[in-house]
């Protein structure tokens, strides 16, 4: 046997690629992007595609790029951004047929936020949005900045990725959001789906929080695999609304998919974190 033929526990790849997994928190551009504001991206591409696509199988991997209105503390790389856009776009050619994309948005300043909606969701390529827990671009999301920004991610279909954590004793900083302070903002969108990246890291709490408010989804990634977690999810929340995100390259596939994979629950419940709902989110065939 081979090195090449071992899947270390997960399953086979037959199996994996039945799966159809599209991953909705791949996150290469959490280092640096590199001083021509793409090298570093690429390099943690090619530094993921033994775990993603040869061992994982995905089908698509959805990423959060900088697109230059101050969610970076780099100022040169900010300016080269809005220079040069087509840079942003340097990571999609790498992978042309896995990539996906949600711009981070900068809640802080509110009128280059809406001029990025226009730039990269409206007229493409990019998906839906990412709000940040941290850098300068982060701002919790009950602050009143926030709805005219729904509203118009919502009037152009995008999807919402808000990083939410819990941190034993209080937040460090102002600008996280919780799954609790998420709920605020999802109460005033009744009709709009908003995703819960990492279940809010304490994810019993994180779950309870956003048990009662269905237009609230729950991603997987982020925190230490424990025994309990999906299917507490599943019990709670139905298999519908949670959806699978790998943290790769910084977290490793063997947590983050063996959550899903190795949990006891149905076999459909599978196939619907592992993919199908990213799919109806993201507005496209589930099958």
């Amino acid at each position: 046997m081979q090195l090449s033929d071992l899947t270390f526990g997960l399953p086979e790849r037959e199996q994996l690629e039945r799966y159809r997994i599209w991953d909705s928190y791949f996150t290469p551009s959490h280092g640096h992007p590199g001083n021509d504001g793409y090298s570093g991206i690429i390099a943690e591409m090619d530094r993921a595609k033994r775990a993603a696509l040869e061992l994982g199988r995905f089908e698509k991997l959805c990423f959060f790029p900088h697109v230059g209105i101050g969610t970076t503390s780099d100022s040169a790389l900010e300016k080269l951004l809005r220079e040069k856009p087509e840079l942003i776009l340097k990571s999609f050619e790498h992978w042309p047929e896995k990539m996906l994309g949600m711009i981070q948005l900068n809640a802080n300043d509110k009128s280059a936020s809406l001029d990025a909606l226009d730039r990269w969701l409206r007229d493409g390529p990019m998906c839906g949005v990412y709000f940040p827990g941290g850098g300068p671009g982060a701002l919790c999301c009950t602050h009143p900045n926030f709805p005219p920004l729904v509203e118009r991610i919502a009037e152009l279909g995008g999807v919402i990725m808000q990083h939410t954590w819990f941190v034993t004793g209080g937040k460090p900083k102002p600008g996280m959001s919780t799954p609790s302070e998420l709920v605020e903002l999802a109460i005033k969108f009744p009709e709009y789906a908003f995703v819960c990246a990492h279940a809010g890291g304490e994810w019993e709490k994180g779950i309870r929080a956003v048990a009662d408010y269905p237009n609230i989804l729950v991603e997987t990634s982020g925190f230490d695999a424990t025994a309990g977690f999906i299917e507490m999810a599943v019990r709670e929340l139905g298999p519908e609304r949670i959806i699978f995100g790998s943290h790769l390259p910084s977290r490793s596939l063997g947590t983050e998919l063996s959550k899903v994979t190795a949990a006891v629950i149905d076999e459909s419940a599978k196939f619907q974190i592992l993919g199908e709902n990213f799919r109806r989110l993201l507005g496209e065939s589930t099958r």
